[in-house]
């Protein structure tokens, strides 16, 4: 258990002065109200996240969402920015293991009167069609050549190949592709894990879940959005799979000799890093771009796969079914973003590990459906309780416009699968009127609701504290995990 002394700013605000550790750069930034502040002390975190601040270039704080939990090097939901003029590293604990692992959000036509009869047709179908558990493969098989391709187009080679459309990329952050991606700086266990595994959801915490809205907080974003009461969504947790995996091991091992080499102070070689604008600063990034890319065409083909269930189902085509996404977003990446410090405007590198984007109305990255709404922000919630669309606000401005990207762990696996039964749990839910399907029932009892932190309380913070703004609320229905 933490016993770090924070000073509290306000209801949803604490800090970790620099002084608490000799070396610290900038303060801890923690977003929680009391009740959280006790569940995140129970780990190792709130130490994370003073040794974050210990980083060559790190300007403003080292900054923690409300859903933050212990996790390699960086805390799960922290939030760092890196000077790149000024020694700015890049760390690819910063990022996480699961490159991009991410959340998209689709709409339908249909009312849960629609789907109540078919749910558990519709669950089964869909844990039928789509590959799901540790190492699944896809029918979605490329060569060499095309797997080179996707590392660069990223979701665009999906609807290349017409699994989706224009507008899908639309919708989706960078337009699905972050430029700069280096298939070179790629090993070959990496391209070799990666092959086989385009449109799979992988396993752990990744999901596909058939929602319906019960709970609208934001009447002129949801008519924007054209979403209503009882109204049935679906949400794709997914991410770059073994290839992102791959990335990241082969660069956190190789990283580590830059401490050295730069001359990096950090209390934690789980921090190894590198200079933004050195040769394995930009080869890093070059390779962290290329498992983006694949997550995102990873993403794109799972939507187009539960199109095609849902087509089938219903027996209508996905476009009558009005099966639209309202956006996508990435959790674990290093972007290279313009943005006010101190007054003047720095080009940074922003670490988000288990964080989202979340930019206002009028931020020139957001496409033109966006413009004067601001950016969908997407925060899943565990298989028992809600998930929620909100939309970023100016006041994310002060956490390089961050929220958090989802509940956020209460138990470890290992203490969840331990505290938990799994057909008591797939019972409680069932009457609950949620079907659960999973490729093990390991899975079952290790994504338990009581392994996570309650969203609604994650949720409350990220909107009181002006970084997003609530605009609706989802309860699964029907849950696929891997």
């Amino acid at each position: 258990m933490s016993e770090i002394n924070l000073e509290k700013i306000d209801a949803f605000r604490w800090k970790i002065p620099k002084s608490y550790k000799p070396g610290m750069r900038v303060p801890g930034i923690i977003y929680a109200d009391e009740k959280l502040l006790k569940d995140i002390r129970q780990d190792k975190a709130l130490e994370q996240v003073a040794n974050v601040a210990f980083l060559p270039g790190i300007v403003r704080a080292s900054l923690a969402m409300p859903d933050i939990h212990w996790g390699y090097g960086f805390p799960i939901g922290g939030v760092a920015a890196t000077d790149i003029e000024n020694g700015g590293v890049v760390s690819p604990g910063g990022v996480g293991f699961d490159i991009n692992c991410g959340v998209r959000l689709l709409k339908t036509n249909l009312q849960y009167e629609d789907v109540r009869n078919k749910l558990k047709e519709l669950t089964y179908a869909l844990f039928s069609d789509i590959p799901s558990g540790v190492g699944s493969k896809g029918d979605i098989r490329v060569s060499a050549r095309e797997e080179k391709e996707i590392l660069v187009k990223g979701a665009q080679w999906a609807v290349e190949k017409g699994y989706g459309t224009r507008d899908d990329l639309d919708c989706t952050e960078e337009n699905g592709a972050i430029q700069g991606a280096d298939p070179a700086a790629v090993s070959e266990r990496a391209y070799e894990r990666g092959k086989a595994q385009s449109g799979t959801l992988g396993s752990g915490n990744h999901f596909l879940e058939i929602q319906v809205i019960d709970q609208l907080y934001d009447r002129d974003a949801c008519d924007e959005l054209n979403l209503n009461l009882g109204q049935v969504t679906i949400m794709i947790h997914s991410g770059s799979r073994g290839f992102g995996y791959q990335v990241c091991e082969d660069y956190t091992r190789s990283l580590v000799h830059c401490l050295a080499k730069y001359n990096i102070n950090v209390p934690d070689r789980q921090l190894a890093s590198a200079p933004v604008d050195s040769a394995e600063g930009k080869a890093y990034l070059g390779a962290m771009k290329c498992a983006a890319n694949y997550a995102w065409a990873n993403r794109q083909c799972l939507m187009h796969l539960t199109r095609l269930t849902f087509e089938r189902i219903f027996n209508l085509s996905w476009q009558k079914l009005g099966m639209f996404l309202i956006y996508d977003v990435a959790h674990n990446i290093a972007k290279i973003e313009k943005h006010i410090v101190e007054g003047k405007e720095k080009v940074l590198c922003v670490h988000r590990k288990g964080a989202t984007r979340a930019i206002p109305a009028g931020h020139p990255a957001l496409p033109v459906k966006y413009k004067q709404l601001g950016q969908p922000v997407i925060i899943p919630g565990d298989m028992g309780r809600n998930s929620y669309l909100l939309i970023g606000q100016a006041g994310a401005a002060e956490t390089f416009y961050s929220a958090c990207h989802g509940a956020g762990r209460l138990k470890s696996r290992t203490a969840s699968a331990r505290s938990e039964n799994a057909d008591t749990l797939l019972k409680e839910l069932e009457s609950r009127g949620i079907i659960v399907k999973a490729s093990g029932r390991g899975t079952i009892v290790e994504e338990a609701p009581q392994a996570y932190k309650d969203v609604n309380d994650v949720v409350d913070v990220v909107h009181n504290a002006g970084l997003s703004k609530r605009v609706c609320r989802m309860r699964p229905l029907g849950v696929i995990k891997g």
